[in-house]
Formats: C-alpha cells, structure tokens, sequence
C-alpha cells in the first residue's frame, strides 16, 4: 500500500497548488501515469516515486530512462484516447517524496 499511499499525498499537494486531477494510474499496456492533472490550460503528466531511506538511493535516482519512456508513450496514449487529440499544452514531471510518506521531503521535477 506505501506506493498508494505516496500517490495519495501528491494528489493532495497537487490539488492544494490549484491543480484539478483528471485521472489516477491512467494504465496502458506496459505504462502507466500515476497522476494527470490540469493546471490552468496545461495538462500534466506525474510520475509519483517515494523511497523511505536512501540505502538504495533517491526517489528521484530511481526514475530510469525506460521508465520516462513508458511514462510519455502513456501521455500520449492518454491525449489521444481520452481526449481526441495529441496536440494539447502538456508536461510530464516526477513528484518525489524522500522519508516517511505523510512527512517526507517532495520535491517536483519538470520532464518537459
């Protein structure tokens, strides 16, 4: 349940800074969009990694490249499908929580 649970506070940050969530773990074969929300007129694209310790390294170091990969073919599956079209404002972040889920650092990082 901890990757539930991480997703669960960023939605909560991510709808306190005035965002509106559209979707949660927006699935396709082999990817996945943890959360899609709008903010204004752009529509965003996050991938939410949480890491208790760094024994292993960061939330952020564990993001790898094939992941990125899957995360904006999901992005653009998500254009087309739900919405019709691949030509929307859109951006794709990592939101990071290092620590303990409900008190940890989060920090976004920008993709696009």
């Amino acid at each position: 349940m901890k990757g539930a649970d991480a997703e669960e506070r960023a939605a909560r940050f991510l709808a306190a800074q005035g965002r509106e969530i559209l979707s949660r773990n927006y699935r396709i074969p082999g990817g996945e969009i943890d959360l899609v929300t709008r903010e204004g007129g752009t529509l965003v694209f996050t991938e939410v990694r949480h890491r208790r310790a760094g024994r292993y390294g960061s939330a952020a170091e564990s993001v790898t490249a094939r992941k990125l990969a899957l995360m904006h073919r999901a992005a653009m599956e998500y254009l087309t499908r739900e919405l019709g079209r691949d030509d929307l404002p859109c951006r794709l972040e990592v939101l990071t929580i290092d620590g303990d889920v409900e008190t940890g650092r989060l920090d976004i990082i920008p993709l696009t």
